[in-house]
């Protein structure tokens, strides 16, 4: 356990060499990893958004599948498709691999290719397979996708819909750097170009699936259980609680899956802060990124300028932990 542990750690500040100023950025990359679920980066242009996910990859030395969304991007681009090839003097179908079997794919700017193209990973982020002319193509054991959004351009972009929303286990806000950290990204820049920087050995990939196993075992209470069910139920039947403005501002609220994420991603934080239990500061300690993405806000939140963040605050100070 103890190796393990030091390797997830290693891996931590691997990347965190590369990627200055986001450490939060990091932490849910190792704890997406780590629960074997799928993250969702929004941010600014030039906020590290592809240097966090190649870092990641480098520092495990695992295959980095690589797609740009496009309008004109077809689902066969990514999932890979059948083609007809002339086999000792006999046509066959072989099915060509698409860039989603690698063991990290970066869907890079996933919101600017219509749903069609979109939907085209459902399969993959869930069920860690695709099939393609009734053929299942399992993918690889370690498998994630990583997907990119700027949160600012409308133009040209197709919202992702709440099927798949739901299927990415966090959503990361990025935001520019303080001048303090700019500073050093520009030191890490020149350094990088003159060859100066020491790239660490890579992380064996066992580690990731031994850490798996033991965060399966960090204990986790009834307390806190009824607590992950309770943040959750909120979104859901806000009317609950009549002195709160939640019933005004949520329409549709999270689904189960977003109780399996809080769960498994409390465990991951306990264990890579440590303990061998989950308490509440664990679960509150990733709620945002978990939920921020999973609730529908009403009309009149959004014409107040409410955000995901905001809702979540105002459950927290709600549902109060045993």
């Amino acid at each position: 356990m103890t190796v393990c542990f030091d390797e997830i750690q290693r891996l931590k500040q691997s990347i965190q060499a590369s990627v200055i100023g986001q450490e939060h950025v990091v932490d849910a990359l190792i704890l997406s990893l780590l629960t074997n679920g799928n993250v969702l980066l929004e941010g600014l242009p030039g906020t590290a958004k592809t240097r966090s996910i190649k870092a990641l990859s480098n520092a495990l030395e695992v295959s980095l599948g690589r797609v740009q969304f496009t309008p004109d991007l077809l689902p066969s681009d990514v999932t890979g498709t059948e083609i007809y090839q002339e086999v000792e003097g006999k046509s066959t179908l072989t099915f060509q691999p698409g860039p989603v079997f690698n063991n990290l794919l970066l869907a890079d700017e996933i919101n600017r290719s219509p749903a069609k193209v979109q939907a085209a990973l459902l399969e993959a982020m869930e069920e860690r397979q695709i099939t393609v002319a009734g053929k299942t193509h399992v993918l690889p054991k370690l498998f994630m996708v990583l997907a990119t959004q700027n949160p600012i351009e409308q133009e040209g972009t197709y919202p992702l819909p709440e099927a798949q929303m739901d299927r990415f286990m966090m959503k990361v806000l990025l935001d520019y750097p303080d001048a303090e950290t700019e500073v050093k990204i520009i030191e890490l820049v020149r350094a990088e170009e003159a060859l100066s920087v020491d790239k660490p050995a890579p992380i064996d990939p066992t580690h990731i699936f031994n850490a798996r196993d033991i965060i399966h075992q960090i204990h986790m209470s009834d307390a806190i259980t009824t607590y992950i069910v309770a943040i959750v139920m909120a979104t859901r039947q806000p009317s609950r609680y009549p002195d709160s403005p939640l019933a005004q501002w949520l329409s549709v609220g999270s689904s189960p899956r977003a109780s399996i994420a809080l769960d498994k991603c409390a465990r991951a934080s306990a264990w890579l802060a440590g303990k061998t239990f989950v308490d509440p500061d664990d679960v509150r300690s990733i709620v945002h990124s978990v939920l921020r993405h999973r609730l529908v806000l009403s009309y009149d939140a959004i014409a107040d300028g409410v955000t995901p963040d905001q809702v979540i605050d105002e459950i927290l100070r709600q549902v109060i932990a045993a």
